[in-house]
C-alpha cells in the first residue's frame, strides 16, 4: 500500500524548469512513477534532452518552451495541457535562477528580474494550475520550489532569498484558498543542491573571485551528513508532495537540506 501512493498512473504533471536541474530530475522521476509529464522552459535544447530522456526510458512527456516570467505564455501552456478534454494532476513549479550581490550594490534591475522569475513565475504557474484543477472538479497538487535560504540570513541573497520567502508565503495563502476544492499546496525548501544553477553562482575569475567548489565544500562541512544534496534528492521530495503518500498535507515546508537548518 505504501508503494501504491506514489504512484502517478494516469495522472498529469507540469514541471517549470524542466531542462535541467532540479526540474529535469523532477520530471523523470514523475514519469518514472507514472505521470504524462509537460515539461516548460526557455531551454529548447535542455528541454528537448529531458523529453528524450522520459521517452527513451517508456514514459510519456511534452515540452512548452516559454518564459515563466510571462504570465500568457504559463497561461496558455497549463490551457493546452488540459485541452482535448483532460485535467492537470500536478504542477512543479521549479524554475528559477540565482543571483548574488550586497544589499548596498544591488541595483533595481537585479531585484526585478529575480522577482519575476522565482516570484512572479512561480504564481502565474500556480494560479493557472489551480483554476485548471477547480475547472476539472478540483483535487491535485501544487508544490513550489522555496530555498533553505527563506531561514537564515546569507550575505549577497536578498533578492534570492526575498523572492523565495515570497514563495513560501504564496504557498501558505494559496492551500487555505484551495484546500476547500481537494487542492494541496506545499513547498521544497532544498539546501544547496549541486546544479547547473549553482556551478554558475561559483566565480573563479574577477572580482570576490573563489575556487570551483568552495561554496559546495563549506555548505557540506556545515551538513551533520557531510554533503550536499543531488538533484534526485529533492525530486523524490517533489514526489511525495504530488503523490497520494502526502493526501493529508498542505500549507506545509518539506526541508530537505541535510540538516544545515533545522528551525521549529
Amino acid at each position: 500500500m505504501a508503494v501504491k501512493a506514489y504512484d502517478l498512473i494516469g495522472r498529469t504533471a507540469f514541471v517549470t524548469g524542466a531542462a535541467s536541474g532540479i526540474g529535469r530530475a523532477t520530471a523523470l522521476l514523475l514519469a518514472e512513477a507514472g505521470a504524462t509529464v509537460h515539461c516548460a522552459d526557455r531551454d529548447a535544447q535542455g528541454l528537448h534532452e529531458t523529453v528524450s530522456l522520459i521517452k527513451a526510458a517508456g514514459g510519456d512527456a511534452h515540452t512548452h518552451r516559454l518564459d515563466v516570467a510571462n504570465r500568457e505564455q504559463v497561461d496558455q501552456a497549463v490551457a493546452r495541457t488540459t485541452t482535448p478534454p483532460g485535467r492537470l494532476d500536478i504542477m512543479a513549479a521549479i524554475a528559477g535562477i540565482m543571483h548574488s550581490s550586497p544589499v548596498l550594490e544591488t541595483r533595481d534591475e537585479d531585484l526585478d528580474r529575480v522577482l519575476d522569475i522565482n516570484f512572479k513565475g512561480v504564481l502565474y504557474a500556480c494560479r493557472a494550475a489551480a483554476r485548471a484543477m477547480i475547472e476539472a472538479g478540483g483535487g491535485g497538487s501544487i508544490v513550489t520550489m522555496a530555498s533553505g535560504a527563506v531561514d537564515t540570513g546569507a550575505p549577497g541573497l536578498l533578492c534570492y532569498g526575498a523572492a523565495k520567502a515570497a514563495v513560501v508565503q504564496l504557498t501558505k495563502t494559496l492551500a487555505t484558498e484551495v484546500g476547500p476544492h481537494g487542492i494541496r499546496v506545499n513547498a521544497v525548501a532544498p539546501g544547496w543542491i549541486r546544479t547547473p544553477m549553482t556551478d554558475h553562482h561559483e566565480t573563479t575569475e574577477g572580482h570576490g573571485a573563489r575556487p570551483r567548489g568552495h561554496t559546495e565544500e563549506i555548505m557540506a562541512r556545515m551538513s551533520p551528513l557531510g554533503r550536499v544534496g543531488e538533484p534526485d534528492d529533492i525530486a523524490h521530495a517533489v514526489l511525495h508532495l504530488a503523490s497520494d503518500a502526502s493526501s493529508f498535507t498542505t500549507g506545509q515546508i518539506l526541508r530537505p537540506n541535510g540538516g544545515v537548518a533545522m528551525p521549529w
